[in-house]
């Protein structure tokens, strides 16, 4: 899929905030630099500068022009999680691979009524102790083979590449975390949580580059003992 000028532009300008070309509060090319520089129209340009301000990376002000905004462009902070244990130990069981048309999963993938996804439900291991319970979202589109043996789907990043070459880390996404007390009780089982145990939530959605279409909705739970997690912030 071809990606928009006006989206090459945006790409190409939101790398120069973050590479540090730019101060924070610097002012910020003006509309006939940037017509001049990619010769493109006035009309790609101010699309493209829009998407920035309102993505954070720059600001307009009145009567005086538009400055890299001096909020986002501080820190680039990296958020990374922690294994507690040798990854070598780490196992990976296929529960199943469901067809499923849910309201509320199909708004979240960004499908229509009448479309529908695959749900794989994963639990990954250290030793003989579960300690995440997957539930991966895939629109229907992005699996080529469904009724594939379970162990086809231990890695579902593998499946992408190999079948689509889309290199799903390297994709844009968004996660939250939060805890939840108690855990559910299908979590409970898989887990082998008692009751009173709370339970680390992790909900991932990955789009595409570009076209920002919807390739994963996850649903991740975390044993609690397992959850760490590291912030490191760069200056730039």
């Amino acid at each position: 899929m071809k990606i928009p000028k006006y989206q090459q532009i945006q790409n190409d300008l939101r790398q120069q905030i973050i590479s540090g070309k730019f101060e924070n509060g610097d002012k910020f090319y003006t509309e006939a630099e940037l017509t001049k520089l990619y010769s493109v129209s006035s009309i790609t340009v101010i699309r493209a500068v829009n998407e920035l301000v309102k993505d954070g990376y720059l600001v307009r002000q009145q009567g005086k022009g538009t400055f890299v905004s001096r909020s986002r462009k501080g820190k680039l902070v990296e958020f990374s999680d922690i294994e507690v244990f040798p990854l070598e130990q780490d196992s990976v069981q296929v529960l199943a691979c469901e067809k499923g048309n849910d309201p509320r999963i199909l708004e979240t993938l960004q499908l229509d009524k009448n479309d529908y996804y695959y749900k794989i439900s994963r639990i990954r291991s250290v030793g003989d102790t579960p300690y995440i319970y997957h539930q991966s979202y895939i629109p229907a589109r992005y699996l080529q083979q469904p009724e594939a043996p379970l162990e086809h789907f231990q890695s579902i990043y593998q499946r992408f590449k190999l079948d689509f070459n889309l290199h799903m880390s390297e994709e844009l996404y968004s996660e939250t975390n939060e805890v939840v007390f108690p855990a559910p009780k299908e979590v409970q089982k898989h887990l082998q949580l008692k009751s009173k145990e709370p339970v680390i939530l992790q909900i991932r959605t990955t789009k595409r580059t570009g076209s920002e279409e919807v390739l994963e909705y996850i649903e991740t739970y975390k044993h609690w003992k397992f959850f760490k997690f590291e912030i490191v912030a760069n200056k730039h």
